[in-house]
């Protein structure tokens, strides 16, 4: 990776950082706080999602993209909007 493509992960990281802290804090309507982990979800993890759509196409499904994929989907799907876009931070 070159120094301009880390720069951008990085600042893609701090922007979804800073949206999911911001909606963990301050209680909004409940269309406002999905939009706005769904957005932090997207800024920090939309390329593992990439990746793993990528890598099921080539046939590889079982890797660690797949898997952080299937679990933060699958919290989505229950409701569990911050555990989400958390898990996915952190990853």
């Amino acid at each position: 990776m070159t120094d301009r493509e880390d720069g951008i992960r990085l600042m893609k990281l701090a922007v979804g950082a800073g949206i999911f802290f911001f909606a963990v804090i301050f209680h909004m309507t409940p269309v406002v706080e999905l939009t706005l982990f769904f957005t932090s979800y997207l800024l920090a993890g939309g390329e593992i999602v990439a990746r793993a759509a990528g890598n099921i196409r080539r046939g590889q499904v079982f890797d660690e993209n797949f898997l952080m994929s299937v679990s933060t989907i699958g919290a989505f799907a229950i409701g569990e909007y911050p555990e989400g876009a958390a898990v996915m931070l952190f990853f």
